[in-house]
């Protein structure tokens, strides 16, 4: 896991690199001018779908929905889905129960797009276009640089379809070394903090709400932490109640329109006496108790960067709780569900 997330500074400028093959799956997009988007994914994937949600229905303008593949597969759905846009998200191709969405999607009018991290899986045969987003190998368990990597591939493939010329990923890679390198210490200091720490919190809006979702995730399957993700708004339409002086707050704060709505949400549960952490390009204008600074970028590109030194959090973490990374208990690399 320490390895493959040292990586992530190449395989994004090595993304960059091969932006035409993307530009060449977008045009087909735009030529069929869908109407709406839908996405289908799991686990991490689908924090990477939640991703792609804000982008489609920001730059491209168009409704976007997440799909639930068990409509399909356990209750035989079969809305029409002519001039629709279905984007598969699935690191390893391989989960049947995308397979089979994608291929209803396809039977009943939609264009269908998988992007994956395995060329040639069943993902790719069952949609008409593919996107390989090109991370290499991945040998541990928690996803880092498919994940990072999916976060690139996703906004290159949106960007190309508005017309882009993909400007604020230009030097992503460089942005991203220099997230990981000026937060180590960060990291180290923080991992020292909530070491035994039993009760998380992730919170963030806008785009970064998928970055908060993954955040809960990694911490609960490398740490084994009891970690939840809520929206900023939807934090305080309720769960803060239970926020108090034992519970640890993960706040994905970012310069733009997102982090600016995270201020009052920080100041409320600063308030209540919870142990923030505040994590993104503004978490130094943050009310948080640690923070871990992220190289500044445009704001719909921050969770390719944010979500760095949080893995890097999960991985201390589990290493200081005395848990192994690569091998979280009960978990394979690739789940099959249907």
């Amino acid at each position: 896991m320490a390895a493959e997330v040292a990586e992530q500074p190449e395989v994004l400028a090595r993304l960059v690199g091969r932006r035409s093959e993307i530009v060449e799956v977008a045009e087909r997009v735009r030529q069929r001018r869908p109407r709406f988007a839908l996405l289908a994914a799991r686990g991490s994937s689908d924090h990477a779908a939640l991703y792609a949600k804000y982008l489609i229905e920001v730059l491209l303008q168009l409704p976007a929905g997440l799909v639930s593949p068990s409509t399909t597969t356990l209750y035989g759905a079969e809305p029409d889905l002519a001039d629709v846009l279905l984007v598969s998200v699935s690191q390893s191709g391989g989960s049947p129960d995308l397979i089979e969405v994608t291929e209803s999607a396809r039977r009943r009018g939609a264009l269908t797009v998988a992007v994956t991290n395995t060329p040639g899986s069943p993902l790719n045969e069952a949609a008409e276009l593919a996107v390989d987003i090109g991370a290499g190998r991945e040998l541990a368990v928690a996803a880092t640089k498919t994940y990072s990597a999916t976060l690139l591939a996703l906004y290159l493939l949106v960007d190309a379809v508005r017309e882009g010329t993909a400007e604020h990923v230009a030097d992503i890679g460089a942005l991203a070394e220099t997230t990981l390198s000026g937060s180590a210490d960060q990291v180290a200091e923080a991992v020292r903090r909530y070491r035994f720490v039993e009760r998380v919190i992730t919170t963030g809006r806008g785009y970064s709400s998928a970055t908060a979702a993954e955040a809960a995730l990694k911490l609960a399957e490398t740490s084994y932490l009891a970690a939840r993700a809520y929206s900023g708004a939807d934090l305080l339409h309720g769960p803060v109640a239970a926020v108090d002086a034992e519970t640890a707050v993960l706040a994905v704060t970012s310069a733009g329109k997102g982090g600016a709505a995270m201020r009052e949400v920080l100041d409320v549960v600063h308030e209540r006496g919870a142990d923030v952490l505040a994590v993104g390009s503004a978490a130094a204008r943050a009310s948080a108790a640690l923070r871990l600074d992220v190289a500044e970028s445009a704001e719909e590109v921050a969770p390719i960067l944010e979500v760095l030194p949080i893995q890097r959090l999960a991985l201390g973490l589990a290493l200081a709780r005395g848990g192994d990374p690569d091998h979280p208990r009960g978990l394979r690399k690739v789940t099959r569900t249907r």
